[in-house]
C-alpha cells in the first residue's frame, strides 16, 4: 500500500475577505474530492485572506497510480485562474506487509 500526499501553499491575489478565499478554497477542495477521489483540506493560513495551504492525500496499491492521481490534482490548481502555487511539495508513506 502506498499512501502519497500532495501539499500545495497557494496566493489568492484578488480574494478580499476569508469569505471569498474560503469560496475558492472550497471550490478547489471538493471538485478536487469529486473528480480525483482524494482526501482533501485547508491546513494552514486558515486566518489570512490572501493565503492558503490545502493538502490533498491518495492511498493506492501501487506507486505509479498514486503518482498520477496527484499529477492530475497538481495540474488541476495549476490551471484555476484564481490561484497563483508558491509551492508544491509530495510526501511518500510505504507500508510494507
Amino acid at each position: 500500500m502506498h499512501v502519497g500526499a500532495l501539499e500545495m501553499e497557494l496566493h489568492l491575489a484578488n480574494s478580499d475577505s476569508l469569505k471569498a478565499k474560503r469560496a475558492v478554497v472550497r471550490h478547489l477542495v471538493e471538485t478536487a474530492r469529486r473528480r480525483f477521489a482524494v482526501s482533501a483540506s485547508e491546513v494552514s493560513h486558515h486566518d489570512r485572506w490572501q493565503r492558503a495551504g490545502i493538502g490533498f492525500s491518495v492511498v493506492s496499491p501501487d506507486v505509479s497510480h498514486a503518482e498520477e492521481v496527484l499529477d492530475h490534482v497538481e495540474r488541476f490548481v495549476w490551471s484555476h485562474p484564481e490561484v497563483s502555487v508558491l509551492s508544491s511539495a509530495r510526501h511518500w508513506l510505504e507500508l510494507e506487509r
